[in-house]
């Protein structure tokens, strides 16, 4: 087993293609080929299972592929700080749903990466998305929120796709609405107070109701309209006077000041007005400094 061979095997299940890989590599796809089959034959496992679609991990490839990862950064921590070798390019993801806050600890944590160059990425996606990023590794890190209504079946998934999770912060719900929204003065507002205005929610496709991103997802809106991204969310607030349910951690330096988050006043009966946002990994991986330095920049921000 070489280092080149666990470089290899990480940037095949980076890409999904040993097309893609090769030319990431800038080696021959049969060379690469050749390479991977080598190592399986080595271990006495197959890493990867191959289709007409492409390539991904076996069960077992994604036991070895955190270990070659931490083999991998090891040995660039070493080439760092003696070897004379050009460095190489750092490389973190996170996957997460839609929290401006998530996005400003990606935003100070790159601003930090001291290398001369970097492949990140940060991906606002469904919450089921989120989950299997993480757990097929596509990325490090995944953000979501935990309550009344959804914990129990998430908890599950959680850990069928051996992912462990991390509380952040807690935190009560939340109306986010535009300024100029006819209930933006109030000091809280209630379900009966919305109940003429559209809810946004996160489109999540055909998932169940407890991948749903907002507060109170087994609400009956008589107004409801999905979307996909927060741009459109914020759009939609001012033109049809919409609003959402959240967390109320609102970062304005990256949404902008022309929105409010006001306490929603629940009624007794609500179970689910509380959330508890976690960040998850997995069960067995090792954190790159990268990784370290956006969780450190998310408790800050949250000041936990």
């Amino acid at each position: 087993m070489t280092l080149q061979q666990l470089k290899y095997v990480i940037v095949i299940a980076e890409t999904g293609s040993l097309g893609k890989a090769a030319e990431k590599l800038f080696i021959s796809q049969p060379s690469l080929t050749k390479s991977v089959k080598e190592l399986e034959r080595e271990l006495g496992m197959e890493l990867f299972l191959r289709t007409s679609k492409g390539v991904s991990l076996t069960t077992e490839g994604l036991r070895f592929l955190p270990y070659a990862r931490a083999v991998e950064a090891q040995h660039q921590t070493l080439l760092e700080e003696f070897g004379k070798a050009e460095k190489q390019r750092a490389s973190f993801a996170v996957s997460s749903q839609h929290y401006s806050f998530v996005v400003k600890a990606f935003v100070e944590m790159t601003q930090q990466v001291d290398v001369a160059e970097y492949e990140l990425a940060i991906r606002e996606t469904r919450t089921q998305e989120v989950i299997r990023d993480v757990s097929s590794l596509r990325s490090e890190i995944g953000v979501i929120y935990l309550n009344e209504s959804n914990r129990k079946p998430l908890m599950k998934l959680l850990d069928q796709e051996r992912l462990n999770y991390h509380p952040l912060i807690e935190c009560g719900a939340f109306v986010y609405l535009w300024k100029g929204h006819p209930l933006a003065g109030r000091k809280s507002i209630t379900m009966e107070d919305l109940r003429p205005y559209p809810c946004l929610a996160f489109e999540q496709g055909d998932a169940p109701f407890y991948y749903a991103e907002e507060l109170m997802s087994t609400e009956k809106y008589s107004r409801l309209i999905h979307c996909c991204d927060r741009a459109t969310v914020l759009n939609l607030m001012v033109g049809l006077k919409g609003y959402t349910l959240c967390s109320g951690i609102i970062c304005e330096e990256l949404s902008g000041v022309d929105y409010i988050a006001v306490p929603f006043q629940p009624d007794g009966s609500r179970q689910d007005a509380t959330m508890e946002i976690v960040y998850i990994d997995r069960k067995d991986s090792v954190h790159t400094a990268l990784g370290l330095q956006f969780i450190e920049e998310m408790k800050k921000y949250l000041k936990v």
